[in-house]
């Protein structure tokens, strides 16, 4: 609940937090971005929000935006790079049975949509909750060399932090979006799910036919 709470009101914690901490919440931010991209435990937390929101924040002067994107630029591509890393480690071996820590759908779904979309999946898959966190993983369990992988890891990272931290910028004040800020959260959710539902949909209706 504290989790959903935070996904929810992510600009109020952040500000109470930027209140109290000041500059530490450059810390908290990279830490965040970093544990959702480099851990595959983790697919649940608010990466897209969470940018948007401290981009509005740094449109207040609490945080500088240039900083605050190449922190998070950073982030994103160590976390995705370390994911890569232990899925090459593990191996293969993890598509076959079902890990207590590791959702097993979620796996077999992100290698549907890299069979789909091949190495461009790294860039797609950062703005698409819980696929951006398996889609390294599964690169590094075997469907892309490292260097193929890091080109496009860097290429999607830049692309996401960037984007999503300056339409916080420069819209994440105005009145409309700041009195309905949960809204706009629930709307930045559903744009995000939806390229991973539509491919889901396709596969499974281009498996029914082949069967």
């Amino acid at each position: 609940m504290e989790l959903i709470d935070f996904i929810l009101h992510v600009d109020r914690h952040l500000t109470e937090f930027v209140a109290a901490n000041g500059i530490w919440v450059y810390g908290l931010l990279f830490l965040i971005v970093f544990v959702e991209t480099g851990f595959v435990v983790m697919p649940l937390l608010p990466g897209d929000s969470l940018l948007f929101a401290a981009g509005a924040i740094a449109a207040t002067g609490a945080m500088d935006p240039v900083v605050l994107c190449l922190l998070l630029f950073v982030a994103a591509a160590l976390g995705d790079t370390v994911n890569y890393h232990i899925g090459h480690y593990i191996g293969p071996k993890v598509f076959e049975h079902e890990n207590r820590f590791i959702k097993r759908e979620y796996l077999l779904q992100t290698r549907a949509f890299f069979e789909q979309h091949g190495g461009k999946t790294i860039i797609i898959a950062r703005f698409m909750p819980i696929i951006r966190t398996f889609a390294p993983f599964v690169a590094g369990v075997g469907a892309m060399r490292y260097p193929r992988f890091l080109a496009f890891n860097l290429v999607g990272a830049a692309l996401w932090v960037v984007s999503f931290v300056v339409l916080g910028y420069y819209f994440g004040n105005l009145p409309v979006v700041k009195e309905n800020f949960t809204l706009v959260i629930f709307a930045i959710i559903g744009i995000s799910v939806m390229p991973g539902i539509i491919a889901w949909a396709r596969h499974k209706l281009d498996a029914r036919s082949q069967g």
